[in-house]
């Protein structure tokens, strides 16, 4: 047994070992963690896990390229949101879920709403926080993000980057996830999936306009007022588009709308999924 939290159970998914961490009884939720280097599912949802999985079976997996699921093959992985369509879609497969709520955060909003469009009989609801998944012009701050190199002091400033509330960025927090971004081979999987010029990335995150407009999911909005990462207007838009939508935007709050405001974040999504 691992003595790291981030580090859960394991299964043979799509031919891949995938890391994921599996709590709680009842309807099933899938949290999909955001690309932030060194980021893994438990890093991500580590204050979201213990409240939901006491009304839900509350799964979260490292998704291919982050955290501790298994790197495949010698070619480097690409931004594709396809490929982690099919991950997700294969560990509910063998995990015998047929259908489950989904819950992404930034990226993983990217893929909760591609996974929705490309098989929206396995999607119950969608909650969508501080989501990609539109076009939009890269922020400096996602361009900071995608473009980081290891070092404490990138790791510091870019984690200022994510929160409204400095205060929760600590050096030693800012050392732990320094430590995971440098782990072997996790920099250069995330390099790969980012290079520049970065917005193409954005795009190749975006669904068809016309898709996201044609889902028929009952679906949370959240975003943080003050993100410096993915913007607000990201999130009007998907308001906009989503014909059965609602939208919450914390005031005070950056890109961790998930840590700034567990407690409302939580309250929020369980009152909308149950």
């Amino acid at each position: 047994m691992s003595s790291s939290p981030e580090i859960g159970r394991s299964v043979l998914a799509g031919g891949v070992s995938v890391n994921y961490h599996d709590y709680g009884k009842g309807d099933p939720v899938i949290l999909i963690h955001g690309s932030g280097p060194g980021v893994t599912a438990w890093a991500n949802w580590r204050l979201t896990i213990p409240e939901l999985s006491s009304r839900f079976r509350t799964l979260a997996p490292d998704m291919l390229g982050f955290g501790y699921t298994e790197r495949p093959g010698a070619a480097p992985l690409v931004c594709d949101k396809s490929v982690w369509v099919a991950q997700l879609a294969a560990l509910m497969d063998v995990l015998d879920i047929g259908r489950a709520h989904i819950i992404g955060n930034s990226f993983g909003g990217a893929i909760a709403l591609a996974m929705a469009i490309a098989h929206p009989e396995r999607v119950g609801k969608l909650v969508l926080m501080g989501a990609a998944g539109t076009s939009f012009p890269i922020t400096d701050g996602l361009d900071r993000v995608w473009g980081y190199e290891p070092s404490f002091q990138a790791m510091r400033e870019m984690m200022d980057l994510f929160a409204h509330d400095r205060t929760l960025v600590t050096d030693e927090l800012a050392e732990l996830r320094y430590k995971a971004s440098a782990r072997p081979g996790v920099q250069e999987a995330f390099a790969a999936l980012f290079p520049a010029p970065r917005q193409r990335w954005v795009d190749a995150l975006a669904s068809d306009p016309d898709a996201i407009r044609a889902l028929p999911h009952e679906t949370l909005i959240i975003h943080g007022r003050d993100d410096r990462i993915i913007p607000l207007a990201s999130s009007l838009t998907l308001h906009q588009w989503i014909d059965r939508s609602q939208l919450h935007v914390f005031g005070q709050c950056g890109h961790w709308t998930q840590i700034e405001h567990a407690a409302g974040f939580t309250r929020l999504v369980t009152d909308f999924l149950i």
